[in-house]
């Protein structure tokens, strides 16, 4: 018998593949095969988040003591850094440029807009790189990608936290009472936080595909800084430029949280105009930048860590 017959012969006694003549994608969903690293549904991708909130906090309190274990001083450092920070631009702002004038207290209305605004800036500079400098992370385990944002964002709310305590110090030393309005750093802190935090998935989804993003920023951050009334206040500065730069400049996400802080630390930041709705602006930045930001992210994610 030749082997024609013969492997004919077989093929009649075999019985027919059931998978016969079907395509990959339809074996792959016959088995409950999934894509590798597919884009899960946002309520999905949200739960699938929140269940690693205890890996966010871990890699966050693990990254801030990573930042200073090369420095001599260690987390010293989160508080002279800002404290250098305001001794320059006292010096430079308050002395040779004195826009100091009219502001009463000006060494407390500095120093906590420089901490409130480092906030922001080391939360943003941070998100930049938090998919570019965690690639090896990224590729080496499946987690959902916005927890290195998230984790860097409280890195950065850990390091102020420290330096609030600093600043409490130099308010109170600078004549400034300990009165109930300090209770409202709290919600301030809070809506700030889901700013930058959205800020930093935002730019984190950028900064994963132009890695220059990093170069540039600190230029972009340094101007926002001069417009944000970290040296000087919008009530003086409001009245000698045209109404539509005033209203662009109170509608300034930074000047919203920099006002906050400041009427809630000092007594002597008197409720304006402006206050009486800073709070709306500040939960208003707070959710649109939170929102987009968290959406705009999730919509890469199958992408982070490719090519």
């Amino acid at each position: 018998m030749s082997e024609r017959v013969v492997s004919a012969t077989l093929d009649a006694d075999r019985p027919d593949d059931p998978d016969a003549g079907l395509t990959p994608g339809e074996l792959a969903a016959k088995y409950g095969l999934a894509l590798s690293g597919k884009r899960p549904p946002l309520v999905e991708y949200s739960r699938q988040l929140w269940s690693r909130r205890h890996f966010v906090l871990a890699f966050a309190t693990a990254r801030l003591t990573a930042n200073y274990t090369s420095a001599r001083l260690g987390q010293v450092w989160q508080v002279i850094t800002p404290l250098l920070n305001a001794a320059v631009y006292y010096l430079v702002f308050g002395m040779l440029l004195q826009t100091n004038r009219g502001i009463q207290n000006y060494i407390a209305y500095l120093c906590t807009g420089i901490f409130t605004f480092q906030f922001t800036q080391s939360a943003v500079l941070a998100g930049t790189r938090a998919i570019s400098g965690n690639l090896g992370l990224i590729r080496a385990l499946q987690f959902p990608r916005a927890c290195l944002p998230l984790a860097l964002t409280i890195v950065q709310l850990q390091e102020l936290v420290v330096s609030m305590v600093v600043l409490a110090f130099i308010i109170l030393s600078t004549g400034e009472p300990l009165t109930l309005k300090w209770l409202l750093v709290l919600p301030t802190l809070l809506l700030q936080t889901v700013f930058n935090a959205g800020l930093a998935m935002l730019l984190a989804r950028w900064g994963s595909k132009t890695t220059d993003l990093s170069q540039l920023m600190p230029f972009v951050i340094r101007t926002w800084m001069y417009m944000s009334g970290v040296f000087w206040s919008v009530q003086t500065v409001g009245a000698h430029v045209p109404h539509a730069v005033r209203t662009l400049l109170n509608l300034n996400p930074a000047l919203v949280f920099n006002e906050l802080m400041r009427y809630a630390l000092m007594d002597s930041v008197r409720a304006s105009s402006l206050t009486h709705h800073i709070w709306l602006l500040a939960l208003g930045w707070a959710v649109v930048a939170g929102v987009v930001g968290y959406v705009h992210f999730w919509r890469a994610e199958e992408e982070y860590g490719r090519g």
